[in-house]
């Protein structure tokens, strides 16, 4: 039965992929690839056709895109004042998966204050549970004025289908952020990062067990704790950018440094995938990435959160389990007999690693299409990213990396992250975004990516069969 319905979505997956090929230039065309229109193969249409473009004036823009168009001309200070102008007296509403955004809110207020001491401003943040948010801007994206300004949002993958093809939410990036990474707004392609977080391997080194390789973490008898991919969508992200080329060809260069043993337990995994590797499209090294995404949906032991997981980790008890979780978890780990840092390594930080540590995504700032209030959006998220202040509500926490490197630094010189254990406990130096995204081979989610091969090895990954403790 399971290799039917493999074999149905991989044909079914093939048609598809043909149907969208008739269609790609159109396509292309529509996400600003360079991809020429089919039909333009002569020299007297593509004349013809640039007079055309030439005699033809740009489209004006209106509504929230002329005033992002506008926005992004402006400094931080001229946005305040837009921003007072706009929302002085009013109540400002946002949502997002981080709840961290009501704790940026009131920083802001006081920012505007500094310019206009009589300014006030009332405000409400919500954050949904259970991946709700999709559902809640899509539906208050039918008002004719929306209830949400702005949204910090995750998961690349759903935001570009659901979010942005729809044009339920707008992307604002502002002048200064964009100078600070050595561009233009209407330069930058793709959406506005806050930050980039990072989940990595870790294991309790109370025990005899050794985790030198990615590979060991799917290797057999291995359980990682790991929240899954129903539980927190970034999590499947992960896995389906695995299949990318890069990141393939890390899973196959790890490999590759196996002792003869343990390439002998996985070689035929490896073998009995390069067929749905092919079938799926994928790169010269995409049945290892396969293998390892099989080998670890099979094998992982599904948790509700990355808390327990870290608690699970820490203590004297676990011996010898591992986990993939959200770096910062370590911060509030509380020291006793028993549990401590010291009792879990980070993978990647130990000599002789070799292999991906970890994965990495995004929270992306958004204006809704509708934003009731989108001066005061754009102030609100430049202030976050482009500002020490507006980002220290996420700032504060190692495994947190402001895309704007200006404020990245800045936080680095206020937290020090990279001393954050000291000589006592060297895992929670964190060895920052640089280090993680070469070294450290933290796989890194592609919003458009993801979309992509969502249907194909999504569809794929869904049909795996999950690991259940006990059976």
């Amino acid at each position: 039965m399971k290799k039917k319905v493999l074999s149905t979505i991989l044909t079914f997956t093939m048609v598809v992929s043909a149907l969208a090929g008739c269609g790609s230039a159109a396509s292309n065309q529509g996400a600003g690839t360079d991809a020429q229109p089919a039909g333009t193969d002569t020299a007297a249409q593509t004349t013809e056709q640039t007079e055309t473009a030439e005699a033809a004036p740009a489209a004006e823009l209106t509504g929230i895109d002329a005033i992002i168009a506008e926005a992004e001309t402006m400094s931080m200070e001229e946005l305040a004042k837009k921003a007072i102008e706009e929302s002085n007296g009013k109540t400002f509403y946002g949502v997002g998966n981080s709840s961290r955004g009501k704790s940026a809110l009131p920083l802001f207020i006081e920012y505007l204050q500094t310019i206009d001491p009589s300014y006030t401003m009332e405000f409400e943040w919500q954050q949904p549970k259970n991946n709700k948010i999709f559902e809640q801007l899509t539906s208050d994206s039918l008002k004719s004025e929306g209830t949400f300004a702005m949204t910090l949002i995750q998961d690349g993958n759903q935001i570009q289908t659901k979010m942005v093809d729809t044009d339920i939410l707008k992307t604002f990036v502002p002048k200064e952020w964009a100078e600070a990474n050595g561009t233009t707004p209407d330069a930058y392609a793709g959406f506005l990062p806050l930050q980039t977080l990072n989940k990595v391997f870790m294991y309790n080194n109370t025990g005899s067990a050794q985790f030198n390789n990615c590979w060991d973490f799917v290797y057999e008898g291995s359980h990682p704790l790991f929240m899954g991919v129903d539980s927190e969508i970034v999590g499947k992200n992960f896995l389906m950018m695995l299949t990318e080329d890069k990141y393939a060809t890390w899973l196959k260069e790890a490999y590759d440094k196996l002792d003869d043993t343990k390439k002998a337990y996985f070689e035929p995994v490896i073998k009995e995938m390069q067929t749905d590797a092919n079938d799926l499209g994928l790169g010269a090294n995409g049945a290892y990435a396969l293998a390892w995404i099989k080998l670890w949906v099979n094998n992982y032991n599904e948790q509700t959160d990355d808390g327990p997981i870290c608690n699970t980790l820490v203590d004297a008890s676990a011996t010898d389990q591992s986990g993939l979780l959200v770096y910062s978890k370590l911060r509030s780990v509380e020291e006793s007999a028993s549990v401590s840092v010291n009792n879990i390594n980070v993978a990647a930080y130990q000599d002789g690693y070799t292999g991906i540590g970890g994965y990495g995504y995004c929270h992306y700032l958004f204006l809704t299409k509708n934003s009731p209030l989108p001066w005061t959006a754009c102030a609100f998220i430049a202030y976050m990213t482009c500002t020490e202040q507006g980002f220290e509500a996420w700032g504060k926490d190692m495994g947190g990396y402001s895309a704007n490197p200006n404020v990245a630094k800045e936080i680095e010189d206020t937290f020090h992250h990279s001393q954050g254990g000291g000589d006592e406990f060297p895992a929670k130096n964190d060895r920052g975004y640089d280090w993680w995204t070469t070294d450290g081979e933290l796989v890194l989610e592609d919003p458009a990516y993801c979309s992509e091969v969502s249907f194909t090895v999504g569809s794929w990954i869904d049909v795996l069969d999950h690991y259940a403790p006990g059976e």
